[in-house]
């Protein structure tokens, strides 16, 4: 049972939540697209002066490891980090996918469906694994062309959900399913909580001296062409 700060700046939108022993205290979202550097540490001021609580009362900051937006990604990361390292507490790395599964299956209750989480990626390529109602991975976290049948084997096995903003591309694409179903998404530090909570119970913490974000691809500048 843990006081866990945890952080999300994996996609446009950007949040802070403050969680005791699993259970949501106070969060804060910037879901006005602006630019988290700006937004991330005041957010996390104003939840721990809120909630009275001093850095030192803190048990372990999570971050939404990724994948995700390269730029949102580094200042989530450089931000908890930064804030583990001055305030002596451990980090946790959480998937930014399993995250988005956990808040999802958390809602749907659905035991016997595959929940797949989209994050675009641009062209036709989104980030994106497959998980059962228990969170099991039953395909890895990965950078995937789309084409037509990519989910084919999955959608005949039994229903699958696709939610997220690469999932809109994925539903235009697609050969048509009837086990195929769009949700909407809406992706929340709030989410992350479950599974900082049971990272920090497995003492799952990360090497502050070498710890990066989960990318799954390089960083591409076309203007340079180079990685």
């Amino acid at each position: 049972m843990a006081l866990i700060l945890n952080i999300d700046t994996a996609t446009a939108i950007g949040s802070v939540s403050l969680a005791r022993d699993g259970v949501v205290l106070q969060t804060l979202m910037n879901d006005r697209e602006r630019d988290h550097a700006a937004t991330l540490t005041l957010f996390i001021r104003q939840i721990l002066d809120a909630r009275q609580v001093a850095p030192a009362q803190l048990d372990a900051i999570a971050v939404s490891a990724g994948p995700g937006s390269y730029t949102g990604l580094r200042v989530g990361v450089a931000t908890a980090k930064g804030l583990c390292y001055a305030w002596n507490k451990p980090l946790l790395g959480i998937s930014t996918l399993l995250m988005m599964a956990q808040g999802l299956a958390g809602e749907l209750e659905d035991a016997g469906a595959f929940y797949c989480p989209m994050l675009d990626a641009r062209r036709q390529e989104v980030y994106t694994a497959l998980y059962n109602a228990a969170l099991q991975p039953l395909v890895a976290p990965q950078a995937l062309i789309l084409t037509p049948d990519a989910f084919r084997e999955w959608l005949d096995r039994g229903k699958t959900y696709f939610f997220g903003d690469g999932s809109a591309k994925w539903q235009q694409l697609m050969t048509p399913h009837p086990n195929a179903v769009f949700l909407p998404y809406h992706i929340s530090a709030v989410h992350m909580i479950p599974l900082s909570e049971a990272a920090f119970a497995q003492q799952q913490f990360a090497d502050l001296a070498y710890f990066s974000p989960y990318y799954l691809k390089p960083f591409y500048t076309p203007a340079s062409g180079k990685h």
